[in-house]
């Protein structure tokens, strides 16, 4: 049976899956365990009393499992690995927290209106670590198999190259090749592609951020 799960629309497009990098974190995960899954679309400006009912903070993504909605990315996606062991996307907890600190320095730039604040090299730094792990360990984060810091990672990353890409003209450095690698594998899988809001729609979502 179908999981229910009830995930970002666009705005102005109710039927269109949005730009929210926590839910396609999860769809990723039913992806790439092949569990079946029925999706809601959520229009955050206007949410349905029904999905209010279920889902008092009103927050996305949450997923029906056994009869319960879960919400929280971190707690879903816990929660399917359980349930559905196989294939196994567990990170051992020594690379559990590679590439943590990349979206925060990736939002602070994006933000930030003064050059010479540090913001840039800050997530230059980040993703710089990141490369040196994918340099001994890739080619994804814990060697030849994806696992859940990669499925973590892959929509940040995608957010990443589009807003800044868009807003700064700003591109990853060429000298982080392994970076430049991973990215392409990930963003190829057939789960991210399936999975992947279109590109105008970051953009329009970061928009109000970035213009505050």
């Amino acid at each position: 049976m179908a999981h229910e799960i009830c995930v970002k629309a666009v705005v102005d497009d109710p039927s269109t899956l949005g730009d929210c990098p926590f839910s396609q974190r999860v769809l990723l995960t039913l992806e790439e365990k092949n569990v079946p899954y029925e999706m809601h679309l959520i229009n955050v400006n206007d949410k349905p009393q029904w999905f209010l009912g279920v889902n008092p903070e009103g927050k996305v993504p949450v997923i029906k499992v056994d009869d319960k909605w879960v919400a929280d990315s971190d707690v879903i996606t816990g929660v399917l690995e359980e349930k559905y062991p196989s294939p196994s996307l567990v990170a051992p907890s020594d690379v559990s927290s590679v590439g943590s600190k990349i979206f925060s320095a990736f939002v602070t730039f994006l933000k930030s209106k003064d050059p010479s604040d540090g913001s840039e090299q800050a997530l230059v730094d980040e993703l710089k670590a990141l490369d040196d792990h994918l340099k001994g360990h890739g080619p994804y984060i814990n060697g030849e198999n994806i696992c859940s810091v990669d499925l973590a990672l892959a929509p940040k990353l995608y957010h990443l190259q589009v807003a800044l890409g868009h807003f700064k003209k700003w591109t990853v450095p060429e000298s982080l090749t392994h970076v430049h690698n991973y990215m392409k594998l990930l963003f190829s899988r057939e789960s991210f592609v399936k999975t992947k809001p279109a590109p105008d729609h970051v953009i329009a979502g970061w928009a109000p951020k970035v213009n505050a």
